[in-house]
C-alpha cells in the first residue's frame, strides 16, 4: 500500500471503488486523457538538477508500495527503469521504463507510476533550462491516457505539485541532493 499522503488516499479511494463497482451505477470508470504542465526554478545547473532527480531518488519521493523501500531509483538511461525494490532480495515493482534521456535536457519514462494495474497509462518528461548563472527551470509535462474514475486528472496533478514543489524543491534547496549517495 502506498505511503499516506491525503491526494494519494484520495486516488486510492477514487480506483478502489471503481474497481469494485458494480456494472450499473456510481462511480463508473470511462476512458480519459489528460496532460499538465508543471515548473519550478531551483538552484544548480542543469547537470546539477538531472542528477539529483535520477538516480536514489529516496531522499524525496515519498510514495511507494513498500513501506520502507530498499531502493527507489530511476536509472536516466534509455531502456532504465523507475524502480521500487523492495528488499534485499531483490523483490519490487517497475514503475516506469526511460524512453529518452540526455542529461541536462530531457528525461522521459513511460509507465503506470503508482497506478500500476489499472489500464492507464503516463509519459512523463522533465525538460531542464538554464537561467541566469546558477539556476534551471524544470518543467514537468505529464501526459496521460486510459480507464479512470471522474477527477482523476486533477488527483495526478496534485499528486505531482506534491513532489516537486512540497518534496523536491526543498530537498534541492536544502544540498541534501548534493550528498545523496548513487
Amino acid at each position: 500500500m502506498l505511503k499516506s499522503h491525503p491526494l494519494t488516499l484520495i486516488l486510492l479511494l477514487l480506483l478502489s471503488s471503481c474497481k469494485n463497482a458494480p456494472t450499473i451505477g456510481t462511480p463508473k470508470l470511462h476512458f480519459d486523457v489528460f496532460s499538465f504542465d508543471q515548473r519550478v526554478t531551483l538552484p544548480g545547473t542543469p547537470d546539477i538538477i538531472y542528477d539529483a532527480i535520477s538516480g536514489d531518488i529516496s531522499g524525496w519521493w515519498d510514495h511507494s508500495f513498500s513501506k520502507k523501500p530498499y531502493r527507489l531509483f530511476l536509472e536516466a538511461k534509455p531502456g532504465g527503469g523507475f524502480y521500487e525494490i523492495f528488499d534485499e532480495k531483490g523483490n519490487g515493482a517497475k514503475h516506469a521504463t526511460v524512453i529518452y534521456a540526455e542529461r541536462g535536457k530531457m528525461l522521459r519514462f513511460d509507465g503506470p507510476l503508482g497506478l500500476s494495474g489499472n489500464a492507464i497509462q503516463l509519459v512523463s518528461t522533465y525538460r531542464f533550462e538554464q537561467i541566469g548563472q546558477d539556476s534551471t527551470r524544470l518543467t514537468l509535462s505529464v501526459h496521460g491516457s486510459g480507464e479512470m474514475a471522474e477527477g482523476v486528472p486533477k488527483v495526478i496533478e496534485g499528486v505531482w505539485n506534491h513532489f516537486l514543489i512540497e518534496r523536491f524543491k526543498p530537498y534541492v534547496e536544502s544540498g541534501q541532493h548534493l550528498a545523496k549517495k548513487e
